[in-house]
């Protein structure tokens, strides 16, 4: 697989990275820029939900930490990143892709005079955009040398409005995809399950903060409809949040405590990953995002809905039957369907574990990001 390969040799060139937080899981990416590319970073604190930040002692180099005011509404400003502009020692940038970063306009408005190259990282295109947004979008973007997106439907949007697709670069997204491989090889089928739920019963897993917009509830009913067919299921909750107690009610109303597992918070990666690997398929009733790798890594397929405008990137990484499928937004008996399919041998097992390795190794991983930046970066 092309992922696994090894990066092509470097092309060293002085680069500036300011970006809106130093998410913990882009580690592998960030390191593999500073290496190949000598960035350096510059993070401000955009909070990203509970996502812990990175430690910063694997770096060579020292980060820089920029303060983030907040303005009106969602805009932001990070303090320290115009004067950046002026720097010598830089001639290429990465930012953020986000136009609600106030300070990133400002650079990119300044950079009509200095003439530097200035790169955007980010979603780019959701396909829900109203006019005013698109205005917006489409100056914003339009400012930039180059856009690095997560995935090709928002290249594909972005091109239906006038975007040259020759600066459109689909980056995708990763994980801990060297620490992840390791673990993946050392898996191999387990009792897990059965010695919890003493049954032989396939698995569905769920993982995520438990609130409401990740619609478990949907899961819940798909599951009771199923089981009302005489199609015997466990479910393992992974993860924990303000919705558990409630959803440990509703599932106790429809008797249906025994087949289900709700596990709690787990950051053991070797724990998360024999799960993943022995569960049938991953469920994702609202929208799915870097949950959709984490599964695949592991070689677990993915059922989420078809809304792709309110969907996040990674949904890209699901082939209907050979990696997962898509459900009909909001509709239980759709769901339900979907589980029932990829809980029958004739779309699941080995092969199905395959064709979720392949994806990750070939697209979502730092191997393929550093490539393409490489290239990119070093014209």
């Amino acid at each position: 697989m092309k992922g696994i390969e090894s990066a092509d040799k470097c092309q060293k060139s002085k680069i500036a990275c300011i970006l809106n937080y130093p998410s913990h899981y882009r580690e592998n990416i960030f390191l593999k820029m500073e290496d190949c590319l000598d960035c350096d970073f510059y993070f401000g604190d955009i909070e990203e939900g509970k996502i812990k930040k990175i430690d910063y002692s694997f770096f060579n180099k020292n980060i820089s930490n920029l303060n983030t005011k907040a303005l009106i509404h969602n805009f932001n400003w990070i303090t320290g990143t115009i004067p950046l502009l002026f720097n010598k020692n830089y001639h290429k940038y990465v930012l953020t892709g986000d136009p609600f970063i106030v300070s990133n306009w400002f650079f990119l408005i300044l950079n009509i005079a200095t003439r530097k190259e200035v790169f955007l990282w980010g979603h780019g295109w959701y396909g829900r955009e109203g006019r005013i947004k698109k205005i917006l979008k489409r100056t914003f973007f339009k400012m930039a040398d180059g856009v690095f997106l997560y995935g090709n439907y928002a290249k594909k949007l972005m091109e239906s409005v006038g975007f040259d697709k020759q600066k459109l670069h689909v980056i995708y997204n990763s994980l801990d995809y060297e620490a992840q491989l390791k673990i993946r090889r050392t898996l191999k089928p387990s009792k897990v399950f059965q010695d919890y739920f003493k049954n032989n019963n396939p698995v569905l897993i769920f993982t995520g903060r438990l609130t409401k917009v990740k619609k478990i509830d949907l899961l819940i009913e798909a599951h009771e409809l199923l089981y009302q067919k005489g199609i015997k299921l466990n479910v393992l909750i992974l993860g924990n949040g303000s919705e558990k107690e409630r959803l440990e009610k509703a599932v106790n109303s429809k008797g249906l405590t025994k087949y289900y597992w709700f596990y709690g918070e787990c950051y053991d990666e070797e724990k998360i990953g024999a799960f993943y690997f022995n569960a049938r398929v991953c469920i994702s009733p609202g929208n799915v995002g870097l949950t959709a790798i984490h599964s695949m890594s592991y070689g677990c397929p993915v059922i989420t809905h078809d809304n792709f405008t309110r969907q996040m990137p990674e949904f890209e990484t699901i082939e209907p039957n050979k990696t997962g499928m898509f459900f009909k937004e909001n509709n239980v008996d759709d769901l339900a369907r979907c589980i029932e399919e990829f809980t029958k041998n004739t779309i699941s097992g080995e092969e199905v574990r395959e064709n979720c390795f392949g994806i990750v190794d070939e697209y979502y991983n730092p191997n393929y990001q550093i490539k393409l930046f490489n290239k990119v970066l070093s014209r």
